[in-house]
């Protein structure tokens, strides 16, 4: 009843223009159409949050202002489309050439806008499983990423499922379609070689999301550089460095080659760093030093059991001092590292200045004419006959050995 009253006043609204040309007076009433229709739907997702009932409900917000476009869109369409039943300035090709073309629009506007609801729901959920506190970092960044991994695969599918149905409305779309499935062998060969590499990415792409060696925010080492996983998409991952540069890597990548993942099964890390001092440092000392600067610093976890003070190497000038301590992420590992060194510098130049490196050197007094080495450190004379070159030791028990030419 409703859309028999509403082709009756487009067709007057159409007899009405009847001074105008044909094809004309036409447009202007599809145009019409469209524009009470956009005016409606203004109207109605504008009042629709207002409702005393929907007033509080934060998600119907939410969904409305992300389905503001494809309402508007679709009521605009299927007004056009029920215009176009009571004009008369278009051929019957023309009509059936525009029906097909709305069609067409409708599918694409309804596809797109599941697209959109799905994307609303995902993120809902991404939002609440971060807000809750009982859950570890792990298991809220492994939920992020497999939902945005395989949400991005399931919108590219339907996008492409969405963009071929709407052009199979098209006759020549279809017959087209027909005899490619008819050599689907040949088609199905040069496809596959041509989007080798854009496969290759979706698969790695699945196989991320299920097995997971990479998750949202993991800190990893790419070509010596800190980076953090900021973005995982269907194709591709965007690391962020430390210093705000991006790397922008193949997801297949982190398939094919090593790589390394601080933050894979825990965030927490050991912040390691050297000190090279002089041989007289009293070790206990330091260790003591060591334990006091430790509980003064904010980024270390209070793990007791991870800290440590040894000597872990020594060469001909000096020894190396590990010290190590725990922190609950990468970011307080290079923090605490960098906090400790300077607090023990600052100790031992206060308290303990003989213990920094110093270089050695010996100087020995004596006379020009006399040999400048105690006798201590020069190794034994050797036996040396006086008359000739040396020809080497005489052995126990032979006669000296004689120089040519020498009596």
């Amino acid at each position: 009843m409703i859309e028999h009253s509403y082709v009756n006043s487009i067709s007057r609204l159409g007899h009405m223009l009847d001074w105008l040309p044909a094809p004309l007076g036409s447009i202007l009433v599809l145009m019409f159409a469209a524009g009470i229709a956009l005016l409606s739907s203004r109207i109605i997702t504008d009042a629709l949050p207002r409702l005393p009932g929907l007033r509080r409900i934060q998600f119907i917000h939410a969904i409305i202002a992300r389905l503001r476009a494809p309402i508007r869109n679709g009521l605009m369409i299927i007004a056009a489309s029920a215009a176009l039943q009571a004009t008369i300035g278009f051929t019957d090709a023309t009509t059936s050439f525009l029906e097909q073309i709305f069609i067409c629009l409708f599918i694409l506007n309804l596809g797109f806008g599941i697209i959109r609801t799905f994307r609303l729901l995902t993120d809902q959920y991404l939002t609440r499983i971060s807000a809750k506190e009982h859950m570890d970092d792990i298991t809220v960044r492994s939920h992020q990423t497999q939902i945005r991994v395989l949400r991005r695969l399931i919108e590219i599918s339907f996008g492409v499922l969405t963009v071929a149905s709407s052009l199979m409305v098209f006759h020549s779309v279809q017959k087209f379609g027909v005899s490619l499935f008819a050599s689907a062998g040949a088609a199905s060969l040069i496809v596959g070689l041509s989007a080798r590499p854009a496969l290759t990415n979706l698969i790695a792409g699945i196989q991320i999301a299920v097995t997971q060696p990479i998750r949202m925010e993991d800190m990893l080492i790419l070509n010596g550089d800190w980076a953090w996983v900021e973005e995982i998409n269907a194709t591709y991952v965007v690391l962020r460095t430390w210093d705000r540069r991006r790397y922008i890597v193949p997801i297949s990548y982190f398939l094919e080659n090593p790589f390394q993942n601080w933050t894979h099964s825990s965030p927490s890390l050991i912040a390691s760093l050297f000190l090279w001092l002089d041989y007289q440092t009293p070790v206990d000392r330091l260790r003591e030093m060591y334990f006091e600067e430790l509980a003064k610093c904010p980024d270390w976890d209070q793990d007791k059991t991870s800290i440590g003070c040894q000597i872990a190497d020594s060469n001909a000038q000096v020894m190396s001092i590990r010290l190590i301590a725990g922190a609950p992420d990468a970011d307080a590992m290079w923090n605490l590292a960098c906090d400790i060194r300077e607090r023990m510098l600052r100790r031992l130049r206060l308290e303990m200045p003989e213990c920094l490196p110093r270089g050695r050197t010996a100087i020995v007094s004596g006379a020009p004419d006399q040999n400048a080495w105690p006798d201590a450190l020069v190794a034994p004379p050797v036996n040396r006959p006086q008359d000739g070159p040396y020809r080497g030791p005489d052995m126990p028990g032979s006669p000296p050995t004689a120089m040519p030419g020498r009596a």
